[in-house]
């Protein structure tokens, strides 16, 4: 059965109002105003019991007070407020709510949320939180993520969307996606999940056309046989990818009391990730490798992996690696080594290179020798998948590799490539990244990416 959630009201609305909107700096009203005001085109309501005006905009004592129609409302007064405030919601016709306020089943207060839900029910409204950060959409600025810019960037517009049960390691992501140039979709605080869970978003994701891969983090599920559904049915559109924390005893005593999860045996979340098709990331590293490389590439097709560096070390250590991880290295034909043997005999390529997996192209290599060793092993019908390691230390290797790359993405194989070092690395990296070939910084990040477009890969097609 194929499920749709629609909750584009609360991602797309064209007016909001922020309750317990304020002029004060640092309180969490006044910054949730900041935010919305920055990029969003619909029209912002600030309510405030005290104040006429906030930031410039008409305040209003009470939502109902609006003149006019009222899709989201965004919450952050103090917790005993919030259902009373959601009957008000309800009066006024709003269909979502964003509760950012804190107090409630973290806080031993199970009772105060169990309300706020009976109260939500009863309008027919859907709630995010409470005791979340907020949504970001990053495509049209809806942003009530109360971290002021400054202090914690927004990612650009992408193909990524990531939901977090932790409002401080969503923040973290968001900075370190807009650091290093990772675009992302939408932005989901779980908060306390009261109303709407992972599973929820999740299957509101798979449908949305501006994502094509979701992370998540999580300490825990609500709904054990409802994530397993909407795990299993989402994976079959696009690929999830979940960091879980509280892996051991200690972490799980620590999720219990962080978001009042139970975070529950990690064997079982394992067997169930196997089992629905999501990839287990261990790290926030790891689940940036794994979504950037399936948001850039499409997954691969089998699990022969080819190499083609011009550092021999490098390229040993990306065949440990990526044994380590249970892959394995492509078997050349003998029409791709005979290829090799004439581009050598021919000067075409230097005699002293080896053109076993990997292929080493030498420390010389400029970015004609590159494109003719990537060739080669792309035309092998052992090989599904290719690793390009380029130390760009070498003076030999110009700009002209971004081209190449660009040219090699006829064969339609999936290619990850790996650019290890400082500044001149990462700017040539970035250049790659506009021709829609993730790049990587070290081997190990670029195993990881490997796995993730294997696996996912494996998944889908099956074999």
């Amino acid at each position: 059965m194929k499920t749709k959630i629609d909750l584009d009201e609360l991602f797309y609305p064209k007016s909001v109002a922020i309750i317990g909107a304020s002029n004060t700096l640092g309180k969490v009203g006044n910054a949730i105003m900041h935010s919305m005001t920055l990029r969003f085109k619909g029209k912002i309501y600030p309510v405030n019991v005290k104040e006429t005006e906030v930031m410039g905009l008409k305040a209003y004592k009470s939502i109902k007070e609006i003149p006019d129609e009222v899709d989201v409302a965004v919450i952050a007064v103090p917790a005993k407020f919030v259902p009373d405030v959601i009957d008000e919601c309800g009066e006024k016709g709003v269909k979502g709510v964003v509760v950012i306020s804190a107090g409630f089943k973290e806080a031993g207060r199970a009772d105060l949320e169990e309300e706020l839900v009976k109260r939500a029910r009863k309008w027919g409204i859907r709630v995010v939180g409470p005791n979340c950060l907020g949504v970001t959409n990053l495509e049209n600025g809806f942003d009530c993520n109360f971290n002021p810019p400054e202090r914690q960037a927004r990612p650009k517009f992408g193909p990524i969307a990531f939901m977090s049960q932790s409002g401080a390691f969503g923040a973290a992501i968001l900075d370190w996606a807009a650091r290093h140039e990772v675009g992302m979709s939408k932005f989901i605080s779980l908060g306390n999940m009261a109303d709407l869970d992972e599973s929820d978003f999740m299957l509101y994701l798979k449908d949305d056309p501006k994502t094509k891969v979701i992370t998540a983090y999580i300490e825990g599920v609500k709904d054990g046989r409802k994530f397993f559904n909407a795990a299993k049915e989402t994976t079959k559109v696009k690929p999830v990818i979940i960091l879980k924390a509280g892996r051991t005893e200690a972490g799980a005593k620590a999720a219990a009391s962080h978001t009042g999860s139970l975070a529950g045996s990690y064997k079982i979340y394992q067997a169930a990730f196997e089992q629905t098709g999501v990839l287990a990331a261990k790290s926030m590293r790891q689940l940036f490798n794994y979504a950037k490389a399936l948001a850039m590439q499409s997954p691969a097709k089998g699990d022969r992996v080819a190499i083609v560096t011009n550092g021999g070390g490098a390229g040993v250590m990306m065949s440990d690696g990526l044994l380590e991880a249970g892959l394995k290295l492509a078997e050349f034909t003998e029409e791709t080594k005979e290829k090799f043997r004439k581009a050598i005999e021919e000067g075409l390529l230097p005699e002293h290179m080896s053109y076993k997996n990997p292929v080493d192209v030498i420390g010389d290599a400029p970015s004609s020798r590159y494109e003719t060793a990537i060739r080669y092993v792309l035309e092998d019908p052992n090989v599904d998948i290719v690793v390009v390691i380029a130390l760009f230390q070498s003076p030999a290797l110009d700009e002209r590799i971004v081209e190449v790359m660009e040219r090699v993405k006829e064969y339609g194989k999936p290619i990850v490539f790996v650019a290890p070092g400082g500044e001149y690395p990462e700017r040539m990296a970035r250049k790659i990244e506009q021709k829609g070939i993730p790049v990587f910084e070290t081997v190990e990040d670029g195993v990881d990416a490997v796995y993730a477009l294997i696996k996912y890969g494996r998944h889908i097609y099956g074999f």
